[in-house]
């Protein structure tokens, strides 16, 4: 066993923000010389950090660790109010039956049928961005592209899109805005989502929403509330996250131009890229939400108590060594590829298919379109969030070059 609790020292947690996307060096550090760490977040009691691949994998899916304890908990939190609550604080069977009312959510069938959806709105979002000599990547593509696909599959009016945009970004605030603002925007889009499935149980139409309407009145498992949580989750974590990720993507590959036309000259390979890029991106800026020790369980030698909190630190798991290769280098080809970008265990991204369509087919119009596009020559080219839950570009502004969106097809 490692050193008792009482002899450890406690960090402060989150770490000082890295630029950027660089991933803070304490992570790697900490893996290596202490995987298994006591910190403080401003909030809440102390916690355990875990910082390698296998205690991360244990923390996230193994049973002996709860989310639900987090309800009767001073949860360690970046934020003076907890909220935490609905699905992501429910553990199994009560997640599983809540989960189950969005089943036919992301079919192989439903997933192919939005594949040629998606690319006509990235062709049409990117034609009318290059009529300007440079255009912002988020503003421009990434926000309306992931906007308007997570509109269509769940039934939600676009012409909304600027009153659950702001609801779901105060959703991942965390000192961006005040506690009040916070509390105000939840309740604002749970009467937003409330009235849509009250109209789609009146009138159903063919999207997800009515889909997880029909799914309740034949369970009878699900409660009202319940299903505008899951709708409500669905929206947030179906846009928001996406939203953050392709601008992530797109800065990493010109950020070193030779990764964009690799995939210019590879589109076969833009799959696998996704994966890695996945992998390599640390888009979570303050660990995954706390688990509890439901039993005495030992991780890297050191006894985590029954009751006690325990952080994974997923950013820095997908760059352990023992799991990675050269794991600070990005390898398209990287095969196999076991990361935790989408999470694992019960609580594994529902919208991961959704997410991984929208990553994949924005990268195949970007390359087939615009093999040319770089970053905008100029300091205030990229500007960056701060106090979220998820780091990455606020602006990206980027040089169109040559090439044609109504030329690009995918497969």
């Amino acid at each position: 066993m490692d050193s008792p609790v009482s002899e450890r020292e406690v960090r402060s947690f989150p770490f000082p923000s890295a630029p950027g996307l660089k991933l803070e060096p304490e992570y790697e550090t900490l893996q290596r010389d202490e995987p298994v760490s006591r910190v403080v977040f401003p909030y809440g009691e102390p916690a355990w950090l875990v910082t390698r691949y296998a205690d991360v994998r244990t923390t996230l899916s193994d049973p002996r660790f709860s989310r639900a304890s987090s309800l009767e908990r001073d949860v360690p939190r970046v934020t003076a109010e907890n909220f935490s609550g609905g699905i992501v604080a429910m553990d199994p069977p009560e997640h599983t039956r809540v989960r189950a009312v969005c089943r036919r959510a992301f079919t192989p069938r439903t997933i192919a049928r939005l594949r040629e959806r998606a690319t006509t709105i990235a062709v049409d979002l990117l034609e009318d961005a290059v009529t300007a000599p440079e255009f912002d990547g988020v503003e421009d593509f990434a926000l309306p592209f992931t906007l308007k696909m997570v509109c269509e599959l769940l039934g939600v009016p676009y012409e909304d899109r600027h009153q659950f945009r702001h609801w779901a970004e105060a959703g991942l605030a965390t000192t961006s805005i005040s506690e009040d603002e916070r509390w105000r925007a939840t309740g604002n889009m749970w009467d937003y989502v409330a009235r849509l499935v009250a109209d789609r149980r009146r009138s159903a139409r063919d999207d997800l929403i009515s889909a997880m309407v029909a799914c309740q009145a034949e369970t009878a498992t699900v409660s009202d509330e319940e299903l505008v949580i899951v709708v409500m989750t669905i929206l947030v974590a179906g846009y928001e996250t996406t939203s953050t990720q392709l601008p992530n993507f797109v800065y990493l590959l010109l950020e070193d131009p030779a990764r964009y036309q690799a995939l210019v000259g590879e589109p076969e390979v833009i799959p696998s890229a996704v994966e890695e890029l996945m992998r390599y991106v640390p888009l979570e800026a303050n660990g995954a939400s706390p688990r509890y020790a439901t039993e005495d369980v030992v991780l890297s030698g050191t006894l985590i108590e029954a009751g006690s909190p325990v952080v994974a630190a997923t950013v820095i798991a997908n760059r352990d060594p023992a799991v990675f290769r050269e794991p600070h280098r990005l390898d398209f080809r990287r095969e196999p590829n076991p990361h935790f970008g989408f999470g694992i265990g019960a609580h594994f991204c529902l919208g991961a298919p959704l997410a991984r369509l929208e990553l994949r087919v924005a990268l195949e119009v970007l390359t087939a379109a615009l093999p040319g596009l770089r970053l905008a020559d100029r300091e205030s080219a990229v500007g960056w969030k701060a106090g979220m839950l998820v780091r990455g570009p606020s602006k990206l502004v980027l040089t169109a070059g040559t090439g044609d969106p109504r030329g690009a097809k995918t497969s």
